[in-house]
This record gives C-alpha cells, structure tokens and sequence, in this order.
C-alpha cells in the first residue's frame, strides 16, 4: 500500500511538542486503519515534506512510535507499521478446535456475528480503493475456478473477508477479524474441502462473494449484510449436508460389514 496521501501538514497547537504533534498524527492513521500492519511509512526527507516539519522532530516522533510498539524500523532504513494486534483465539485453541470437526457451527456462529455487521458498515464507509481491492480479490477468485486446491482457494477466502472488514474502517472490528484471521483460515479451510465434493458450491461460493462486492460497492448496507447472512447460511447448510452424508455412508458400511461376518459366521 502506498501510504503518502494519507499525510497532510501537522497543526502544532501551543504548548505541545512537535514532536509529540506529529506522533499524535500518526498514531491517529494507525489507529483509524489507513495504516495497516506491514505499511511502509514514506521516505524521511519525503515524509517531513508531506507534514511540513522539520526531519529532527520528525525523526524524534518516529522514535517516539517505536517505543511504543508502533512502527518497526526496516532494514536499509525507514520505518513501518507494526502488527499490533495479539491473537484472540490462539495457536493451541485453534488446533484444539481443528481436531474436533463438531465445533465448526460454532466457528460459523461466530463469523455471522462479525462479517455480517463487517458487511453492513463496509456499505457504509467503503473508500473507492476498499472497493476496487474487494472486486479485484472477487476476480482472482473466479480465475481460479475449476483449480479445486483447498488450501489457496481458502487463503483467497479469508483476504476477500479481511478486506471487508477494513473496509468497514471500524479499527474495533479490523482488530477482532484479524485477532481470529487463523481460525478463520481453518474454518474456510475446512469448510472448502468438505464442499468441493460437490462442483457447483464453487461457483455458488463465488457468486456470493462478487453480492457481498457488489453490494458494499452500491452502498446498501442491508443488502450487504443480507448478502454475508446468505453466504454464511449456505455454507452451513452445506457443511450439515455433507456431515448427514458422510453419517449416511458410515452407517451403510457398517450395515455391510455386519451382514458380511453373519454370513461368514464370525458375528
């Protein structure tokens, strides 16, 4: 991301610190979510331009940021912003939960609460470049229909929902998503892999994501939300679907094999 048009010229109120002023400023991109994580702040000489200070207050603030968790320093010079958001739902949580499939629902229970209001506010507050990064994400999905690889298609899947939620540019809620981006992933993950055995929820899961685009990009926040609710419902009537199969054939096997050892005598 190029993150240059995001600064304009610092204000010093009196009795502040310019220094201060400008971490102030900042500090406000990353908190609003015009910062992300792994954003390269401009060049030094560029950036003290761009808010009109001088480089030693400039260079003091950026210290100032990096003290505080905040900005990174690069290797060969200059800065960027740091991932600051800690795991809610953590690594040995999230294996615990993939080894028991019955706590899917519940993953998708979750999902609803968050990507649906995600959606609506998306509708709400998308920027032209939000947009234009949720259709291109919409695009790479389809390109890749008929591939079937799981893994990538679930990657695709968990950005497209990210970008969602940044377009919301609610910082509450792009924190939680990300907090959970690798539940996320092995819910999709999941969730792919059990719906590829029928060919036609590919499409399906692609039309669904280019609504919920479509939507934000029309700016109708109900029907954004309607459109992430419609996703997440087919993929758990899906999922249930193809859990009551999988029961099926596991109890006409069952069935085989005891008919089997009756007629071989050794029930």
């Amino acid at each position: 991301m190029s993150s240059s048009s995001s600064f304009s010229a610092v204000v010093q109120p009196r009795r502040a610190r310019l220094s201060d002023t400008i971490a102030e400023q900042i500090e406000g991109l990353i908190a609003s979510g015009e910062l992300k994580p792994g954003d390269n702040l401009p060049p030094e000489r560029d950036l003290s331009k761009q808010l009109d200070v001088s480089r030693p207050s400039l260079r003091e603030a950026l210290l100032v940021l990096e003290s505080r968790g905040l900005l990174q320093a690069r290797r060969g010079g200059g800065y960027c912003v740091t991932d600051v958001t800690a795991p809610i739902i953590t690594d040995p949580l999230v294996h615990l939960l993939q080894r028991h499939p019955s706590t899917v629902d519940d993953i998708l229970e979750l999902r609803h609460g968050i990507e649906c209001i995600a959606a609506q506010f998306a509708a709400l507050r998308a920027t032209d470049t939000d947009i234009k990064k949720l259709n291109g994400l919409v695009t790479r999905m389809r390109k890749r229909r008929g591939e079937f690889d799981a893994f990538e298609d679930a990657e695709r899947d968990v950005e497209f929902h990210m970008a969602v939620a940044e377009a919301s540019h609610n910082i509450a809620l792009v924190h939680v998503t990300r907090g959970i981006f690798n539940l996320m992933r092995m819910n999709m993950l999941r969730s792919r892999e059990a719906l590829y055995h029928q060919q036609d929820n590919v499409g399906l899961l692609d039309a669904q994501h280019a609504e919920i685009a479509k939507a934000i990009a029309i700016r109708d926040p109900a029907a954004a939300r309607k459109a992430a609710n419609l996703h997440l419902s087919f993929v758990q009537a899906s999922l249930r679907e193809v859990a009551m199969t999988d029961l099926e054939q596991q109890g006409a096997r069952s069935k085989r094999v005891r008919s089997q050892q009756r007629e071989a005598g050794t029930d």
